[in-house]
């Protein structure tokens, strides 16, 4: 038997190495095992979100956001930048340079807090052992603890569009593309689809996005999803509601989708590059033996109480792994909260405050309750909606597009949600959701001082038209 750890984590990704860190700062000694590897086969830290998830697709939507800007969108400016160029392959370098930075930086935080790095594919056996395969197939068993399960999720795949990595790609193939397609479809239009659809709708592609769904974004504000979806398609996003993908051949260097509308009529659309982001599911695979003790629920995802210990003493799991958002931050906070219960601490994290955003561009953001969650739930409830055409620093900006929306109870005035499209949306919903981890009222939010002129003024204000106060836009009379 080799070394013996106080906490062995298996994933390195948001969660898993967030985790490591924390628990070494407790003073307890600690592992992370890894399995991913990098271009040149080496062992690499991050996970799916920093080598080919959250970090690699938001260099991209910002290379391909200025791109669009100096073509199409600073003449207004009184700025001529005349004919315009992208080199994809320059910007798919730097994209990996700053994955290398990165992925460098975790391998930087282990040595100076003291984590063991072990690279290789983790599988957890009973009591707590950790046997772990390496790169060379050489197998080591280690013992622990406690054990910390965050080995992420991967992409679903679908029979009827099967993922070849050259015409047919998933989530992280669409992120390696050397030169823009020109007509590209992409299979969902959630979180993923919307980011890398736009990205390679900027770059020149045009680009179909065929949903299942009857409603665009379900999960969101349908308010918000609507003028979402108004913006999306006004920058020329082709988003096909009710439209289930039945079958995909590829023809040399093309791709045939058929799909199926609402009606049950069959239609066919032919693609240079076709990607596939219908969801995540957690990725279990080879990481149990028979005997560790652990359940999965009927999902497949690892069962966990509230404090995420698993049905095996000693045995955690955070992530996508286990149930709630597929979050990177989700994850983060898990791992924080379950190495301080390790180390003998009592915090608790507060599943109702978890900000969620798209990085499209305006952003699309939310935390806590929609209208429509609220509303099944039967609580009163009051709305103040704001919108960005209404703000200076927005206007000057030429960023108008989107609104902000609070939604606070009718009795009590506490913020019960925040939704937001519009400029720097991810930062402004955090704002509400400091907010709302102190219990605060729509009240609090709109007597506080913002700066002006400011794009925050427009969560103020939307604050304020929570109870037919707001300043600069007029208020809609209450309904008797």
């Amino acid at each position: 038997m080799s070394e013996k750890f106080d906490v062995i984590i298996i994933g390195s990704g948001p969660g898993g190495y967030v985790a490591a860190i924390r628990a070494a700062q407790l003073g307890l000694k600690t592992a992370c095992v890894e399995k991913w590897k990098n271009k040149e086969g080496k062992g690499v830290n991050g996970g799916t979100c920093l080598n080919v998830g959250c970090i690699p697709s938001k260099a991209l939507l910002d290379s391909s956001w200025k791109y669009h800007e100096a073509k199409d969108s600073l003449d207004v400016h009184g700025i001529d930048t005349g004919k315009v160029k992208i080199d994809v392959k320059k910007m798919i370098g730097r994209k990996d340079q700053i994955v290398k930075q990165f992925t460098g930086g975790i391998a930087g935080l282990f040595t100076a807090n003291k984590v063991t790095s072990i690279y290789g594919t983790g599988k957890l056996l009973s009591n707590k052992k950790v046997e772990v395969t390496d790169f060379d197939g050489k197998t080591t068993v280690y013992e622990a603890d406690n054990v910390i399960l965050a080995s992420g999720s991967v992409p679903v795949n679908i029979p009827p569009a099967p993922v070849d990595n050259k015409i047919i790609v998933d989530s992280t193939g669409a992120l390696e593309f050397t030169e823009t397609p020109k007509r590209l479809g992409v299979i969902g239009a959630g979180v993923i689809g919307l980011e890398l659809g736009s990205v390679w709708s900027r770059l020149g592609s045009d680009v179909v996005v065929l949903e299942a769904l009857d409603n665009f974004l379900a999960i969101m504000d349908q308010q918000i999803a609507k003028e979402s979806q108004k913006i999306l398609k006004k920058q020329g996003l082709d988003i096909r509601l009710s439209c289930r993908v039945t079958g995909s051949e590829v023809k040399g260097k093309e791709v045939v989708v058929t799909y199926q509308d609402k009606d049950g009529k069959e239609h066919q659309e032919t693609f240079d590059k076709l990607i596939v982001c219908v969801g995540r599911r957690p990725y279990t695979e080879g990481l149990l033996s028979e005997d560790a003790g652990v359940k999965l629920d009927e999902r497949g995802f690892i069962y966990v109480n509230d404090l995420c210990m698993t049905s095996a003493p000693g045995v955690w799991a955070i992530g996508d792994v286990v149930r709630g958002p597929m979050l990177a931050h989700k994850a983060s906070e898990e791992g924080v909260v379950v190495a301080e219960r390790i180390a003998g601490q009592k915090p608790m994290m507060n599943y109702d405050v978890i900000p969620n955003v798209i990085y499209t561009h305006p952003e699309i953001a939310a935390v806590g309750r929609t209208e429509e969650q609220v509303k099944a739930d039967g609580e009163p409830y009051n709305v103040g909606v704001f919108p960005f055409v209404a703000l200076g620093r927005a206007v000057a900006a030429n960023e108008k597009d989107g609104m902000v929306k609070i939604i606070a109870h009718a009795e009590t005035d506490r913020v019960l949600g925040a939704h937001i499209v519009g400029p720097s949306a991810a930062d402004l919903v955090q704002q509400v959701a400091i907010a709302m981890e102190f219990g605060s009222s729509a009240e609090d939010i709109g007597m506080t001082v913002f700066g002006h002129p400011t794009l925050s003024e427009g969560v103020k204000e939307a604050a304020l038209a929570v109870n037919g106060h707001a300043i600069h836009i007029a208020n809609r009379k209450k309904r008797k």
